[in-house]
C-alpha cells in the first residue's frame, strides 16, 4: 500500500502545456498530485532547473523524438527534468530513502514544475546538507552531461589540452570545471561578455569564435574537443584534435525530422580508419555521476554557476529565457510555497 501522510493535498496548481508549442503557451492549471507507483516515492519540489532537453521536449523537436515523448501530444506535460526535493511518500517496494529525505534527482520525462513530483526511487541521490537545494538542481543533466563528454573524450589526469566550445551554458560551466579539476588545460569560447566568468572557472584561455574563428588555431593542438556550442564542420572539428585524440558532439545539430542522426552518421564515417575520432554523446542518468558532482559541489571543489533563479510563478517566463538559447549557466525555479 502506498504510504501518504495525511496532510498532502489531493490536487495541485502545475505548469504544463498539453500540445507541443513554444514556452508562451505553457500555462497555470490544477492537476492531481501524482501517486508513487511500484519503486516509486512523492517529492516535494524544493527546486527545479531548465535545460535545453525541456525545449526540446516542449517543442517535439526532432520529430525523431516524438515516439519516445508522446507522438501527437506530450505523455507528460509538465516540464522540468532536475530536481532537488524532499520525500514525502513511499510507492510500494520503495526502497534506500524514508519519508523526510533531502534527494537529488532526474525525472524521467519531467514533471518539475509543479508542488510535487513521483520519481523511481532507484534513481535519488541524497542531496548533502551543506548543498543548497538551487545548487543541487543543477547537477543531474548539465553536470551529468559534462561528466559523460569529458568520459567518453577520455579526458584525466594525463591529458594536456581541452579545447570545449560553448562554454558559458550549464554543460559547457560544469565541462570547464570538471576539465580544470583533471588538471588539463582548458580553452574555451563563449560570447564576450562571459569571457572572464569562463576564466574563472579554470579556463586559461578564452575567445569568441564569431570573432576568432576556430580556422585560425593550430591544426593537432588539443588532446580533446567538447562540441557543446554547434554549428562548425566536422572536419574542421576533426583537424583540431591531434593523433589519438576526440571529438566529442554534445549538441545535437540537425534538421526538423531526423535532428542529429545524419551528423552522427557522418562522424562515423569521418572516423573510419582515422586516429582523430567524432564521437557524438548519449547522455543518459547515472546515478553514481551525480552523488559524486553533489560531492564536488559540497566540498566547494566545483560550483553550478546560476543565472537567476526565477519564481515558481514566473516559471513560464523562465522556460521562455531558456527556450531563447542564450542563458548563461543554469535557470533555476524555485519551488511552489504551496500546492494552490
Amino acid at each position: 500500500m502506498t504510504q501518504k501522510t495525511a496532510a498532502l493535498p489531493h490536487t495541485m496548481t502545475a505548469w504544463q502545456r498539453e500540445t507541443y508549442g513554444s514556452a508562451g503557451g505553457t500555462h497555470l492549471a490544477r492537476i492531481p498530485v501524482p501517486t508513487p507507483g511500484r519503486g516509486e516515492v512523492l517529492l516535494k519540489v524544493r527546486a527545479t532547473t531548465l535545460n535545453a532537453a525541456d525545449v526540446r521536449i516542449l517543442l517535439g523537436d526532432p520529430l525523431l523524438v516524438r515516439p519516445v515523448f508522446g507522438l501527437r501530444r506530450p505523455k507528460q506535460p509538465v516540464r522540468g527534468i532536475d530536481v532537488a526535493a524532499t520525500v514525502v511518500a513511499m510507492g510500494p517496494d520503495a526502497t534506500g530513502v524514508t519519508r523526510g529525505d533531502e534527494v537529488i534527482v532526474e525525472l524521467p520525462g519531467g514533471g518539475g514544475l509543479a508542488p510535487y513530483a513521483v520519481a523511481p526511487a532507484e534513481r535519488l541521490v541524497k542531496r548533502p546538507a551543506t548543498l543548497a537545494p538551487e545548487a543541487a538542481a543543477c547537477l543531474p543533466i548539465a553536470g551529468g552531461t559534462a561528466w559523460q563528454a569529458l568520459d567518453l573524450a577520455g579526458v584525466d589526469e594525463q591529458t594536456g589540452r581541452v579545447l570545449i566550445l560553448g562554454a558559458s551554458g550549464g554543460v559547457g560551466t560544469f565541462a570547464v570545471q570538471l576539465a580544470a579539476l583533471h588538471g588539463a588545460e582548458v580553452w574555451a569560447t563563449c560570447g564576450e561578455r562571459n569571457r572572464p566568468l569562463v576564466e574563472g572557472l579554470g579556463a586559461v584561455r578564452t575567445f569568441d569564435h564569431r570573432t576568432s574563428p576556430l580556422d585560425d588555431l593550430p591544426s593537432d593542438h588539443f588532446d580533446a574537443v567538447i562540441d557543446i556550442a554547434g554549428g562548425v564542420s566536422l572536419r574542421a572539428l576533426q583537424r583540431l584534435v591531434a593523433p589519438g585524440g576526440t571529438v566529442v558532439l554534445v549538441v545535437g545539430d540537425g534538421g526538423h525530422v531526423l535532428g542529429p542522426v545524419p551528423r552522427m552518421i557522418r562522424a562515423a564515417f569521418l572516423s573510419i580508419g582515422s586516429r582523430r575520432r567524432i564521437r557524438p554523446l548519449a547522455a543518459t542518468a547515472k546515478r553514481e555521476i551525480v552523488r559524486q558532482l553533489a560531492a564536488l559541489a559540497a566540498d566547494g571543489r566545483i560550483a553550478p554557476v546560476i543565472e537567476r533563479e526565477w519564481p515558481f510563478e514566473e516559471a513560464s517566463a523562465a522556460l521562455a529565457h531558456v527556450e531563447g538559447g542564450h542563458a548563461v549557466g543554469k535557470v533555476v525555479v524555485r519551488g511552489a510555497a504551496s500546492a494552490e
